[in-house]
């Protein structure tokens, strides 16, 4: 089943890739509390991860803050090492990296795709949201291949 709005973000494990190292989270204490604009990528370094996606939200980062985003995270079926280096090459302090690294939110969420094909296996497909303390209140979900709702630009509309 897919998550739609209106519904909590499932209680899953990621890991939070920080300067320090890893460290695991739980999403429901993480996601609690603070508005979050959320969004999920197929692959750190991949190409329209890394060229838009990634970037459109480390530039809109202070715009998002204004309209009353708390924090910006970003989640993909990485492991937390790939997902930090990311950060410091195309990223920044603005955006948080959680590792999903064996999929487990992509599959609680009802948000996976299918990499195979690219030698990538199961993933999360590209999406953003914006959480609520926790519940999903604007869900944003590419169609294949596709790079336009899930976008910061396309949030910053919904705020």
């Amino acid at each position: 089943m897919t998550i739609k709005v209106g519904d909590t973000l499932p209680d899953v494990t990621l890991v939070k890739a920080t300067s320090e190292g890893p460290e695991k989270v739980q999403s429901g204490e993480y996601f609690a509390g603070k508005k979050v604009a959320l969004f999920s990528v197929p692959g750190a370094f991949t190409p329209t991860c890394s060229a838009k996606h990634l970037p459109g939200f480390v530039e809109k980062a202070e715009d998002l803050k204004a309209k009353g985003i708390d924090e910006i995270a970003c989640t993909a079926v990485n492991d937390p090492f790939v997902m930090q280096a990311w950060n410091e090459r195309d990223g920044s302090e603005s955006v948080t990296m959680l590792a999903d690294g064996n999929g487990d939110m992509a599959q609680a969420l009802g948000l996976t795709m299918d990499g195979s094909g690219f030698g990538l296996g199961q993933r999360g497909s590209r999406w953003s949201a914006i959480v609520d303390d926790g519940k999903v209140v604007e869900l944003n979900v590419e169609e294949a291949g596709q790079f336009e709702v899930s976008s910061a630009e396309h949030m910053l509309g919904q705020l």
